[in-house]
């Protein structure tokens, strides 16, 4: 059961609810998934929110003459009005697919495997199927499997790793400004050999930027209060990222649960000199400085929370949301009639 509760800053408060049996209100313009052959869309208010790629996108490198495929990526991921914080087909990093996922080195039955730069056809990372797809007036979400495809030295494939990743975004009111994305990934090998994640400057779950954003028009500030030119290799509970879209502004707070591994987690952040130009590239990085073994018969969870807005943000708005994020209500439930305490009895 869930609902929207408002709230504001990061001080505990105690609510009581009374649930009651009624009919069901579906508002106009409630949150929906879309699914197609190519792609599956969550929208709201009769905006589309979230676009996830499960059609095999064609890439070229200039360092192959080989044509290679990628599917299972978030492009666009847009502003709430409209407009797309996310690129793919960039000149310089063709394998930048939007919001995405990927390992880069990794160690997997004696070889070591590059799953996030494509062109070394060492491994991919395939969308295998659609595990469940749900909307209502209060979330959308969709649930996906994506394989982890070893090439092997035989020439031959083997899937190494199984990821079943959550996407999930709740109903935004007409005409707010920003609104919740919850990633969510369950990795488990799909051998009995480990999936072993190597220590690497990036990897996980990367975004690459708009183009509209450079280094003159765009912002990066941490949790521990670090700007762009410091934030590279910093631990960070979240990284706030915004800036001027055309004659409009617009950003996203990505943030790590507690939980996750090595959090608060180390960041990887382009410098503003990159290119000339300073194009926006940020992700964690769990495995920065430490590697991460991936066992038979266990999952491991990565949690991330997008709040995506428009207009400008703030550290003390961006700390507020992930102290919810962070720590979610305790719940109690007290049965006042007793025809229904009796039935649970039973």
């Amino acid at each position: 059961l869930y609902w929207l509760v408002k709230a504001a800053g990061n001080t505990a408060k105690k609510r009581i609810y009374e649930l009651s049996k009624g009919k069901p209100f579906i508002p106009a313009g409630h949150i929906q998934t879309a699914t197609t052959d190519s792609a599956l869309t969550i929208s709201a208010n009769n905006k589309s929110l979230l676009r996830f790629n499960v059609y095999d996108h064609k890439l070229t490198f200039p360092q192959i003459k080989d044509t290679l495929q990628r599917s299972g990526f978030i492009h666009p991921l847009n502003a709430p009005h409209g407009q797309p914080l996310t690129r793919i087909d960039a000149w310089d990093h063709k394998h930048h697919m939007g919001l995405w996922s990927a390992w880069t080195h990794v160690l997997f039955e004696g070889d070591t495997i590059d799953f996030w730069n494509l062109y070394k056809k060492e491994g991919t990372i395939r969308f295998a199927n659609t595990v469940s797809a749900t909307d209502g007036t209060v979330y959308a979400d969709y649930e996906v499997l994506q394989q982890h495809v070893a090439y092997k030295k035989d020439g031959s494939e083997k899937i190494a790793m199984n990821e079943t990743q959550s996407m999930r975004i709740y109903q935004p009111e007409k005409g707010q400004d920003y609104y919740l994305l919850d990633i969510t990934t369950h990795m488990s090998t799909a051998t009995e050999s480990p999936f072993t994640i190597l220590k690497y400057s990036y990897s996980s779950l990367g975004w690459r930027g708009t183009e509209k954003w450079n280094r003159t028009n765009s912002e990066v500030l941490t949790s521990e209060g670090k700007v762009r030119k410091e934030a590279d290799g910093a631990r960070a509970r979240w990284v706030l990222v915004q800036g001027k879209i055309d004659d409009d502004y617009a950003g996203a707070v990505m943030m790590s649960y507690p939980a996750n591994f090595n959090h608060p987690e180390p960041l990887r952040v382009w410098p503003e000199n990159i290119f000339n130009n300073g194009d926006m590239y940020t992700n964690f990085v769990p495995n920065k400085d430490r590697d991460w073994v991936i066992e038979k018969g266990k999952d491991n969870v990565l949690k991330y929370r997008f709040v995506v807005f428009n207009g400008h943000f703030d550290k003390e708005k961006a700390e507020a949301a992930w102290y919810y994020f962070a720590h979610p209500p305790k719940v109690s439930v007290e049965i006042t009639d007793p025809t229904i305490e009796k039935k649970f009895k039973n």
